[in-house]
């Protein structure tokens, strides 16, 4: 539609000329406006091109490949649990009375034989004189018997005895050679509650503290009755009692199917390496159906007695001997879900993913126990801009076992298995 601007005849002359100004540059405006906005158009369009031509002319990503370390390496089971003694012996009296001296400090180290407390002997002492006593009584009266029952024995004639008489000597004489067998008895019980009254260590170890004092009166009662004065444990050699799952246990049965007796190592929590070494010494009769483990016992050499009972550490069985193993950086592992994959560069450096095996970590590289051979080229450093079906430039990146310190912790379950290089 027309727009037809409506001038009043009587509006002064400077008015209608301000109006047609005004009107003409509007229209110069609008114009302006266009050509600015086809200019920012274009520009626009060239710049939003740019990327894609910039992408077409990326560099190729460089990446570190090397093949895949071969190494011996011994292959251990991982297990946790705590020492314990070899032996442990409750003290206790064989016979009652007061105690006059302790011959210990709580806590030392004793020698088998060693003294540890005397009871008072007195009543024991008197009770072996009248033994002893007894006994010459009855030797007296062994000797009277025999000279009567020889002296019957050479009358012959008319001076012979009756057949009764030397029958009744006879059996005199037997009485008195019993008579002599019981008191001798009776001595040698008397003598050995006086030795009693020293109470001795029946094994070597450390002993605990003293359960009594001197002055004590302590019942030497058969069993569990009597008092209890103190405790030895044998610590040398030393126990380690651990559980094992029962895929563990079949693992190191089929391991150690020829019998043989299975090394182990342990290392304590405040170490970093398995610094103690022993042998496997035991393994239960049957498996705790409530738990699904098996009772298993190390045996250590402990000959300055660090090791204590009770103590808790992280053991190590071996369980497939020495075999040659690949070798790859834990860090070139990649993960999809379930699946474990390496990036490998092909002949004609182009990037795959191989789907492999894992097997457990030795100083900071991961066994590949298959997926893999020796002549792949794998993608060690620089992985992440690499992806399988591209094309990347390579350089060489030696593999090097990095050993990780290990940090103390307190491990409530067992991990699956770990190796060591056999250096």
């Amino acid at each position: 539609m027309n727009m037809i601007t409506k001038i009043d005849a009587d509006a002064p002359a400077a008015e209608i000329r301000s109006e047609a100004v005004r009107k003409r540059w509007s229209g110069r405006h609008v114009a302006w406006a266009a050509l600015a906005l086809a200019i920012v158009g274009g520009v626009g369009w060239k710049y939003a091109g740019q990327p894609q031509a910039q992408a077409s002319a990326a560099p190729v990503v460089t990446v570190g490949v090397a093949a895949p370390l071969m190494r011996q390496v011994v292959q251990w089971d991982d297990y946790v649990g705590r020492f314990a003694p070899s032996q442990t012996v409750d003290v206790r009296p064989r016979v009652s009375g007061p105690v006059t001296a302790i011959h210990f400090r709580d806590g030392d180290i004793v020698r088998k034989g060693q003294l540890l407390f005397t009871l008072d002997q007195r009543p024991f002492l008197a009770a072996l004189a009248e033994a002893r006593a007894n006994v010459a009584s009855a030797r007296s009266g062994l000797r009277l018997a025999q000279a009567d029952y020889a002296r019957v024995q050479r009358l012959t004639g008319d001076e012979a005895v009756s057949a009764s008489e030397i029958d009744t000597l006879r059996a005199r004489l037997q009485a008195a050679q019993a008579a002599l067998a019981a008191a001798d008895a009776r001595a040698r019980t008397r003598a050995l509650d006086v030795e009693f009254t020293l109470i001795r260590a029946p094994i070597a170890g450390r002993v605990s503290d003293r359960k009594v004092d001197i002055g004590n009166l302590v019942s030497g009662a058969e069993g569990a009755g009597a008092s209890l004065l103190t405790t030895i444990n044998a610590l040398d050699p030393i126990y380690f009692s651990f559980d094992a799952s029962e895929a563990l246990f079949l693992k190191s049965q089929r391991d150690h199917a020829d019998g043989g007796s299975a090394e182990v190592e342990v290392r304590l929590q405040d170490e970093a390496d398995y610094r103690w070494k022993g042998r496997l010494d035991f393994t239960d009769n049957g498996l705790d159906p409530r738990s699904g483990t098996i009772r298993g016992r190390a045996i250590l050499s402990n000959p300055d007695l660090f090791l204590t009972p009770g103590l808790f550490g992280n053991m190590r069985l071996s369980s497939g001997g020495k075999v040659n193993a690949l070798l790859v950086p834990d860090d070139a592992i990649q993960s999809d879900q379930a699946l474990k994959t390496v990036l490998v560069v092909g002949r004609d450096d182009v990037v795959a993913a191989k789907p492999v095996q894992l097997g457990p970590l030795v100083d900071g590289l991961r066994i590949i126990r298959s997926g893999l051979s020796p002549q792949d080229k794998v993608v060690v450093t620089n992985a992440q801009a690499a992806m399988p079906g591209t094309k990347v430039a390579t350089r060489s990146a030696p593999i090097k076992a990095t050993p990780a310190p290990i940090t103390p912790t307190d491990r409530a379950a067992p991990v699956a298995s770990q190796a060591t290089f056999e250096r």
